[in-house]
């Protein structure tokens, strides 16, 4: 049996259905996954489970927080995820060879995605990530002020082109900005003020103060 703690986040494709072609859809999601995987170490890397949706583990709420911006940074222009993370316990109930996960991590992944979906239909439309934390965990995580940070997070993303959004993600993974300049096509000054945008600067000095000082 593997009994963990720690941020259980459960990924899903925002407008699935709308999709001319899942499989590529899905697909682009896993190299997206893969990606920062390699960057952003997890206790259970995320892996599809059934329909369009994902699950995985990590170890601490700064390593969750910091995987899913990478990932929705590392997606197509024509893709997008919802992220529920939960903060609390997993084990495994099944000794088969895909183990069967249960514990309060899972549950709260699961309210924290049905609740980002339902503050995304409702009057937050930029919303995709949201996190809810079991009372036995909470000196782990404060689920009020990470949702607040999320919220302000999620709003900073949707206001980007997609150009900058791959600025961003080239500086948070510590490429010069020539290099990310070549991969786009354009000049190394028009890199430099899509990273001096308020929403570049304030995203990458959040970034960097979750990853010095969150447990």
């Amino acid at each position: 049996m593997n009994d963990l703690t720690g941020a259980a986040v459960i990924v899903d494709l925002v407008r699935s259905r709308h999709h001319p072609d899942r499989a590529l859809a899905q697909q682009r999601i896993v190299d997206a996954l893969d990606s920062v995987g390699e960057r952003i170490p997890a206790l259970l890397p995320l892996q599809p489970t059934v329909g369009d949706e994902f699950q995985g583990m990590y170890g601490s709420i700064h390593d969750a927080l910091t995987a899913t911006l990478l990932i929705r940074l590392s997606l197509p222009d024509d893709l997008d995820c919802r992220f529920g993370i939960g903060i609390g316990e997993s084990r495994d109930i099944s000794d088969g060879p895909t183990p069967i996960r249960d514990g309060s991590a899972w549950w709260s992944a699961r309210a924290a995605i049905g609740e980002a979906q339902r503050r995304e239909n409702d009057d937050e439309p930029w919303l995709r990530t949201w996190i809810d934390v079991d009372p036995g965990h909470t000196h782990l995580a404060d689920a009020a002020i990470t949702n607040a940070y999320l919220i302000c997070r999620d709003q900073l993303l949707s206001s980007q082109t997609p150009n900058s959004r791959r600025a961003l993600l080239g500086h948070l993974l510590g490429e010069t900005q020539h290099e990310t300049a070549a991969a786009l096509g354009v000049s190394q000054p028009a890199v430099s003020r899509a990273l001096a945008k308020g929403s570049a600067t304030a995203i990458t000095a959040s970034t960097h103060l979750i990853r010095e000082n969150t447990p």
